[in-house]
């Protein structure tokens, strides 16, 4: 009975938190806001509205933004994609180098040190890539197209896809091959959605 009592006590503890830090976070209030527009062939595919958390990941975000400003991630791919997991991309190499070096990166890259928190990697959380070094995310990126809770406290959560999931959806359901990299090129172009930011 006493080790019920204690289960049940940390189910109650792990679902409160988990519902803190999505309905009532006070890091989750400030956002800035942006548009990713897919592309296949140079046609669009579908718009991903997505809300990052400048409170909860500051230099993640910050970092984001930057790239952002200075037109980084156009024309870069989503390189790695796996049904129930997640859409990944962001890396330089995509833009124009050999496929087999898409998801490698560039080492000359800045580099970003974790932000663990603890916001659950759900459906549409997006959060860092990065290699075996916590330390060395630099601008992929990855958004959850499933619940991918045994990421939590590894890798960094820095925002959310407010709309658009449907476009995730169709990516990470595109024919691939075997290192997950769909057939056809995927290209993102990220804009500042200047009409939602708070």
């Amino acid at each position: 009975m006493k080790k019920l009592t204690i289960f049940l006590s940390l189910m109650m503890l792990a679902i409160t938190m988990s519902t803190t830090a999505q309905a009532g976070d006070k890091r989750l209030e400030k956002t800035k806001n942006y548009i990713i527009e897919a592309k296949v062939e140079g046609k669009s595919i579908g718009k991903i509205k997505i809300s990052l958390w400048p409170d909860l990941a500051p230099k993640t975000v910050a970092n984001f933004d930057s790239l952002v400003k200075v037109g980084a991630y156009d024309g870069t791919a989503f390189h790695r994609v796996i049904p129930g997991f997640m859409i990944q991309g962001g890396d330089p190499n995509s833009k124009n180098k050999p496929k087999n070096t898409w998801g490698m990166g560039d080492p000359s890259q800045k580099k970003v040190p974790a932000e663990f928190s603890d916001v659950p990697h759900e459906r549409g959380i997006l959060s860092m890539a990065r290699s075996q070094d916590i330390n060395s995310a630099s601008s992929q990126f990855f958004i959850c197209h499933g619940d991918a809770t045994f990421l939590d406290n590894q890798y960094t959560v820095f925002g959310k896809a407010t709309s658009g999931l449907d476009v995730v959806d169709k990516i990470v359901n595109m024919p691939r091959d075997e290192r997950d990299n769909p057939n056809q090129k995927v290209e993102m172009f990220i804009t500042v959605d200047k009409g939602t930011s708070k």
